[in-house]
């Protein structure tokens, strides 16, 4: 797939426009925090692509629409206790992380649900272009932490600068607007005002030590900006577990305030509950009245587990009612496969050891780095073959996107002309309970871009970057 512009570009016009980028990152926060050399005080710019990378405009515009139906159909599934039950039941006796999130889902609905029944989804739907089919595919859901929406929000702007310095104008009109900064910020502005206590504030939930603290930090001054009576609050679940506590009205206070949402920007990992205190917390935050974003059983609706099992033939039929609906939600499955200790499991493992690269092997995990691919499935499956941790695992065939070349623009390091794969996200929210929906929206959208040669692709890791979309024809993407 050819590049936005040609390229290679002459070395002096490609030190010009790295510089002026790089400028432009550091300037408008589209930064992180380093890993191996952490400073409180200090940030570098995230890693990114110097152009925007081409993407078809046709299926650009299917994901746009789609969103709000896989909004509807998440929060379906979420509020549908015995799918949730029948399709976890086997996950949660062999995945803990899984099992101890189900148990807490179980606890509240033994006590006859939620004691908040309003909830707000900030989501995230993950594809791939597929040239195989000529069409996105999906990757994943996200229901929790969905990230990065806020920086590439400033991104847009940025590659928007870079092809108008390089002499590329012309190209402005197909790299579209982002949204997802004051989508995403408005959605938290609007479940405070459902919460409806003026002198209540948004939690936001975070790790010990945040990396990715400007894709944050642009939540929390966008809702300052939309609604200045709101403060919001950082706090990490050991802090919640050891200062936070219910009224009798079931109010949650930490630290003199009453929290009206709940954001959280961890907790879906389990090296974020390093002993009991911080799973007693989320127990405590799921007991109270606070709105919160996701709620435990969004949390679960989010497993790849759930993914799979809507990938069934009949499943979208049993939450999304218009047929136009489910055939365009249908239409972006690729194939998902149980590993289960049954006759079609047994299929699937049989199908992965004879053709590893067909596949990934997922388990039900958030955060990257927990797939394995290609040759390492065999020796992996191999392992657990006779153990019920197969259960905890899911196959989905392994989509092939076009591959287009672009420099990778990493701090310290030169400017690399490489050869990438792109995957796009699409971001909503939703706001409801079990019998209604309040809001529904598709908000924006970010592409990560990725060495074409590499499995996984994160950014904070060096194999992949941020970016943004450039609309193409449908014809310029995959080769025949």
């Amino acid at each position: 797939m050819d590049p936005c512009i040609p390229l290679p570009i002459p070395d002096d016009q490609l030190k010009d426009l790295v510089d002026k980028a790089k400028d432009y990152a550091l300037m408008h926060g589209i930064c992180m925090r380093q890993k191996d050399n952490f400073d409180r005080d200090a940030l570098h710019f995230a890693p990114f692509v110097l152009f925007p990378t081409p993407f078809p405009r046709d299926e650009y515009r299917k994901s746009v629409e789609l969103q709000t139906v896989l909004n509807e159909l998440m929060h379906k599934v979420a509020h549908d206790y015995d799918f949730l039950k029948e399709t976890l039941k086997h996950t949660i006796k062999v995945d803990e992380f899984t099992g101890r999130l189900w148990n807490i889902y179980e606890t509240i609905m033994s006590e006859g649900g939620p004691t908040q029944e309003v909830e707000v989804g900030l989501f995230r739907s993950d594809y791939f272009c597929c040239c195989g089919s000529k069409g996105i595919k999906q990757v994943e859901f996200n229901t929790v932490a969905s990230s990065f929406g806020c920086v590439t929000s400033k991104l847009v702007h940025l590659h928007k600068y870079v092809v108008a310095e390089a002499g590329h104008s012309e190209l402005l009109k197909d790299i579209p607007d982002n949204g997802a900064l004051e989508g995403l910020a408005g959605g938290l502005v609007e479940a405070w005002k459902i919460y409806n206590k003026p002198k209540s504030v948004i939690l936001f939930l975070v790790e010990d030590v945040t990396y990715n603290v400007c894709d944050q930090k642009f939540h929390e001054f966008e809702i300052r900006k939309q609604c200045p009576e709101v403060f919001v609050i950082r706090k990490t679940l050991t802090e919640l577990a050891n200062r936070a506590q219910l009224n009798q009205d079931k109010s949650l206070w930490i630290d003199g305030h009453e929290v009206g949402v709940v954001y959280m920007r961890c907790g879906y990992h389990p090296d974020q509950y390093p002993t009991e205190k911080e799973w007693e917390a989320r127990l405590l935050m799921e007991h109270s009245l606070a709105i919160k974003c996701p709620s435990i059983n969004y949390h679960l609706a989010g497993t790849k587990k759930v993914q799979q099992e809507l990938a069934k033939p009949g499943q979208v039929e049993k939450f999304l009612g218009y047929k136009a609906q489910i055939e365009s939600v249908r239409d972006i499955f690729t194939g998902l496969y149980s590993l289960d200790h049954d006759e079609a499991g047994d299929m699937s493992y049989d199908a992965a050891i004879a053709n590893p690269d067909r596949f990934v092997l997922k388990p039900q995990r958030e955060g990257g780095g927990n797939n394995v691919y290609g040759e390492d499935i065999k020796p992996f499956l191999e392992k657990i073959k006779d153990s019920e941790e197969r259960n905890a695992y899911i196959l989905m065939d392994r989509i092939q996107p076009p591959v287009t070349t672009n420099y990778m623009v990493r701090p310290g390091q030169e400017a690399k002309l490489v050869n990438v794969i792109s995957e796009l996200g699409i971001f909503g929210y939703v706001i409801g309970d079990k019998n209604r929906i309040i809001t529904n929206k598709q908000v924006g959208q970010m592409l990560r871009t990725k060495l074409s040669h590499v499995d996984e692709g994160g950014v904070a890791a060096g194999l992949g970057a941020l970016d943004s979309v450039y609309l193409v024809d449908a014809g310029s993407c995959c080769s025949t």
